[in-house]
Protein backbone atom coordinates (compact mmCIF):
# COMPACT_ATOMS: atom_id res chain seq x y z
CA UNK A 1 0.00 0.00 0.00
CA UNK A 2 1.41 3.38 -1.03
CA UNK A 3 1.70 6.07 1.61
CA UNK A 4 1.41 9.78 0.90
CA UNK A 5 3.73 10.60 3.79
CA UNK A 6 7.09 12.07 2.89
CA UNK A 7 9.90 9.64 3.78
CA UNK A 8 12.47 10.27 6.45
CA UNK A 9 15.62 11.38 4.68
CA UNK A 10 18.70 9.23 4.79
CA UNK A 11 21.60 11.17 6.19
CA UNK A 12 24.10 10.93 3.33
CA UNK A 13 27.13 13.08 2.78
CA UNK A 14 26.68 16.00 0.42
CA UNK A 15 28.60 15.39 -2.81
CA UNK A 16 31.28 18.04 -3.14
CA UNK A 17 33.86 17.31 -5.79
CA UNK A 18 33.45 19.20 -9.03
CA UNK A 19 30.35 21.12 -7.96
CA UNK A 20 29.75 24.63 -6.77
CA UNK A 21 29.25 24.88 -3.04
CA UNK A 22 25.89 25.73 -1.55
CA UNK A 23 24.60 26.09 1.98
CA UNK A 24 22.30 23.08 2.01
CA UNK A 25 21.47 20.03 -0.05
CA UNK A 26 18.55 20.50 -2.43
CA UNK A 27 15.20 19.22 -1.27
CA UNK A 28 13.49 16.85 -3.68
CA UNK A 29 13.36 16.98 -7.45
CA UNK A 30 10.70 19.66 -7.74
CA UNK A 31 11.10 21.31 -11.16
CA UNK A 32 8.65 24.02 -10.14
CA UNK A 33 11.28 25.67 -7.93
CA UNK A 34 13.99 26.91 -10.27
CA UNK A 35 17.11 28.28 -8.59
CA UNK A 36 17.85 30.74 -11.37
CA UNK A 37 17.05 30.59 -15.07
CA UNK A 38 20.37 29.61 -16.65
CA UNK A 39 21.38 31.29 -19.86
CA UNK A 40 24.50 29.27 -20.60
CA UNK A 41 26.28 26.10 -19.51
CA UNK A 42 28.50 27.83 -16.93
CA UNK A 43 25.51 29.47 -15.27
CA UNK A 44 23.55 26.20 -15.40
CA UNK A 45 26.43 24.30 -13.82
CA UNK A 46 26.81 26.85 -11.03
CA UNK A 47 23.07 26.86 -10.39
CA UNK A 48 22.38 23.14 -10.71
CA UNK A 49 25.65 21.22 -10.40
CA UNK A 50 25.12 20.47 -6.72
CA UNK A 51 21.49 19.52 -7.41
CA UNK A 52 22.54 17.02 -10.09
CA UNK A 53 25.19 15.58 -7.75
CA UNK A 54 22.62 15.26 -4.97
CA UNK A 55 20.24 13.26 -7.16
CA UNK A 56 23.13 11.12 -8.36
CA UNK A 57 24.30 10.36 -4.83
CA UNK A 58 20.82 9.24 -3.74
CA UNK A 59 20.47 6.90 -6.72
CA UNK A 60 24.04 5.63 -7.20
CA UNK A 61 25.42 5.78 -3.66
CA UNK A 62 29.04 6.07 -4.78
CA UNK A 63 30.95 9.35 -4.90
CA UNK A 64 33.20 8.27 -7.80
CA UNK A 65 30.14 7.39 -9.90
CA UNK A 66 28.52 10.70 -8.99
CA UNK A 67 31.50 12.69 -10.23
CA UNK A 68 31.30 10.92 -13.61
CA UNK A 69 27.53 11.35 -13.71
CA UNK A 70 27.70 15.12 -13.18
CA UNK A 71 30.20 15.42 -16.04
CA UNK A 72 28.03 13.30 -18.34
CA UNK A 73 24.87 15.27 -17.53
CA UNK A 74 26.48 18.61 -18.27
CA UNK A 75 28.17 17.32 -21.42
CA UNK A 76 24.70 16.44 -22.68
CA UNK A 77 23.37 19.74 -21.38
CA UNK A 78 25.73 21.53 -23.78
CA UNK A 79 23.70 20.11 -26.65
CA UNK A 80 20.26 20.58 -25.14
CA UNK A 81 20.24 23.61 -22.87
CA UNK A 82 19.93 26.17 -25.65
CA UNK A 83 16.93 24.28 -27.07
CA UNK A 84 14.84 24.79 -23.94
CA UNK A 85 12.00 27.19 -24.69
CA UNK A 86 11.59 28.11 -21.04
CA UNK A 87 14.85 28.66 -19.10
CA UNK A 88 12.95 27.99 -15.84
CA UNK A 89 12.38 24.41 -17.08
CA UNK A 90 16.13 23.70 -16.88
CA UNK A 91 15.98 22.21 -13.39
CA UNK A 92 13.28 19.68 -14.27
CA UNK A 93 15.01 18.84 -17.54
CA UNK A 94 18.33 18.29 -15.76
CA UNK A 95 16.60 16.11 -13.13
CA UNK A 96 15.17 13.88 -15.86
CA UNK A 97 18.51 13.73 -17.65
CA UNK A 98 20.27 12.88 -14.37
CA UNK A 99 17.85 10.08 -13.50
CA UNK A 100 18.16 8.53 -16.95
CA UNK A 101 21.95 8.71 -16.94
CA UNK A 102 22.08 7.28 -13.41
CA UNK A 103 19.88 4.43 -14.64
CA UNK A 104 22.36 3.66 -17.43
CA UNK A 105 25.26 3.88 -14.97
CA UNK A 106 23.55 1.33 -12.73
CA UNK A 107 23.09 -1.03 -15.67
CA UNK A 108 26.80 -0.73 -16.53
CA UNK A 109 27.72 -1.31 -12.88
CA UNK A 110 25.57 -4.45 -12.77
CA UNK A 111 27.22 -5.73 -15.95
CA UNK A 112 30.69 -5.14 -14.43
CA UNK A 113 29.58 -6.96 -11.27
CA UNK A 114 28.28 -9.88 -13.35
CA UNK A 115 31.74 -10.29 -14.89
CA UNK A 116 33.54 -9.86 -11.58
CA UNK A 117 34.81 -6.37 -12.42
CA UNK A 118 32.92 -4.50 -9.70
CA UNK A 119 34.00 -5.19 -6.14
CA UNK A 120 31.21 -3.21 -4.53
CA UNK A 121 31.66 -0.20 -2.30
CA UNK A 122 32.01 0.79 1.30
CA UNK A 123 28.63 2.43 1.64
CA UNK A 124 29.47 3.47 5.17
CA UNK A 125 31.51 6.26 3.56
CA UNK A 126 28.45 7.98 2.13
CA UNK A 127 26.72 8.43 5.47
CA UNK A 128 26.84 11.85 7.10
CA UNK A 129 29.51 11.79 9.84
CA UNK A 130 26.97 13.04 12.38
CA UNK A 131 24.74 9.98 11.84
CA UNK A 132 24.49 7.40 14.60
CA UNK A 133 26.13 3.97 14.32
CA UNK A 134 22.69 2.43 13.74
CA UNK A 135 21.96 4.89 10.90
CA UNK A 136 25.35 4.19 9.35
CA UNK A 137 24.67 0.46 9.38
CA UNK A 138 21.15 0.90 8.01
CA UNK A 139 22.31 3.07 5.09
CA UNK A 140 25.19 0.75 4.22
CA UNK A 141 22.90 -2.30 4.35
CA UNK A 142 20.23 -0.58 2.28
CA UNK A 143 22.61 0.40 -0.50
CA UNK A 144 24.18 -3.07 -0.57
CA UNK A 145 20.67 -4.53 -0.95
CA UNK A 146 19.82 -1.99 -3.66
CA UNK A 147 22.83 -3.30 -5.59
CA UNK A 148 20.93 -6.60 -5.83
CA UNK A 149 17.80 -5.26 -7.54
CA UNK A 150 17.50 -4.27 -11.19
CA UNK A 151 18.37 -0.74 -12.25
CA UNK A 152 14.72 -0.11 -13.22
CA UNK A 153 13.46 -1.15 -9.81
CA UNK A 154 16.22 0.62 -7.89
CA UNK A 155 15.67 3.99 -9.57
CA UNK A 156 11.89 3.88 -9.17
CA UNK A 157 12.12 2.77 -5.51
CA UNK A 158 14.76 5.38 -4.67
CA UNK A 159 12.74 8.20 -6.22
CA UNK A 160 9.59 7.11 -4.42
CA UNK A 161 10.89 6.06 -1.01
CA UNK A 162 14.09 8.06 -0.53
CA UNK A 163 13.06 11.22 -2.34
CA UNK A 164 9.32 11.02 -1.69
CA UNK A 165 8.43 11.78 -5.28
CA UNK A 166 4.75 11.37 -6.26
CA UNK A 167 4.10 8.26 -8.32
CA UNK A 168 3.30 10.33 -11.42
CA UNK A 169 6.65 12.11 -11.17
CA UNK A 170 8.48 8.79 -10.64
CA UNK A 171 6.89 7.48 -13.83
CA UNK A 172 7.83 10.64 -15.74
CA UNK A 173 11.43 10.61 -14.51
CA UNK A 174 11.76 6.90 -15.30
CA UNK A 175 10.13 7.28 -18.72
CA UNK A 176 7.54 4.59 -18.06
CA UNK A 177 3.82 4.27 -17.40
CA UNK A 178 2.36 4.80 -13.94
CA UNK A 179 1.48 1.08 -13.72
CA UNK A 180 5.05 0.11 -14.62
CA UNK A 181 6.47 2.53 -12.04
CA UNK A 182 4.22 1.00 -9.37
CA UNK A 183 5.31 -2.53 -10.33
CA UNK A 184 8.99 -1.57 -10.18
CA UNK A 185 8.61 0.08 -6.78
CA UNK A 186 6.68 -2.89 -5.39
CA UNK A 187 9.24 -5.41 -6.72
CA UNK A 188 12.16 -3.56 -5.10
CA UNK A 189 10.18 -3.00 -1.91
CA UNK A 190 9.43 -6.73 -1.61
CA UNK A 191 13.11 -7.65 -1.96
CA UNK A 192 14.29 -4.99 0.48
CA UNK A 193 11.58 -5.75 3.04
CA UNK A 194 12.35 -9.47 2.98
CA UNK A 195 16.10 -8.96 3.32
CA UNK A 196 15.90 -6.28 6.01
CA UNK A 197 13.38 -8.38 7.96
CA UNK A 198 15.88 -11.27 8.04
CA UNK A 199 18.57 -9.12 9.70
Amino acid sequence: MESDQRPRRLRLITPTSGVASAEAAPSGLDPEQPIAPPVDLTTAFRAYGRYVAYIGMRILGRQADVDDLVQDVFLDAVRGLDKLRDPAAAKGWLATLTVRKAHRALKRRRMRWHFGLDEGADYGEIVDPSASAAERTLVADLYRLLDGVSADERVAWTLRHLEGEPLERVAALCGCSLATAKRRIAAAHNVLSAELADD
